[in-house]
């Protein structure tokens, strides 16, 4: 049987490639979305990739989630930081979730440093650049795997 991911990218990330190379690389979303979806279909996985500048929506694709995914991937870019509506949907979907950033957010501005989602997920992956979704995934198929569910 294969395992049912999603992964949710937040605000702004849909212009990787566009902003702040320096930080975020020089990756798209679409080539981003693709890797992914390659490295997935190699580990048998099957994986929704999506991505919301709207904290409701996000809010929402989580709640869903919880029906419907194994495991939950998430770079809630900038609501990392603000939303308490996304840590409490994480709270609720009660399987396992990987917070992810692809710049090391503690070598950031100071307000980056706290993580409202982080005491919440199963484990954070940051600072490994656009290759941290690959090692994400590579973490919950072992999860998964290993019936951490």
């Amino acid at each position: 049987m294969k395992n049912n991911i999603i992964v949710i990218n937040g605000p702004n990330l849909n212009l990787l490639g566009e902003r702040e190379q320096s930080q975020y690389g020089s990756v798209t979303f679409d080539e981003l979305k693709n890797n992914c979806i390659q490295h997935s279909k190699a580990l048998e996985i099957n994986i929704e990739f999506t991505q919301s500048n709207i904290e409701g929506e996000i809010v929402t694709i989580i709640q869903k989630a919880k029906k419907k995914y194994d495991g939950l991937i998430i770079n809630a870019g900038g609501f990392t930081h603000t939303s308490v509506a996304i840590r409490d949907a994480l709270a609720i979907f009660k399987k396992p979730s990987i917070e992810l950033h692809i710049s090391n957010i503690y070598k950031r501005e100071e307000f980056r440093h706290k993580s409202m989602i982080s005491d919440i997920v199963t484990g954070i992956i940051c600072g490994l650049g656009t290759n941290g979704y690959i090692l994400a995934i590579n973490a919950m198929h072992e999860l998964l795997k290993n019936g951490n569910r």
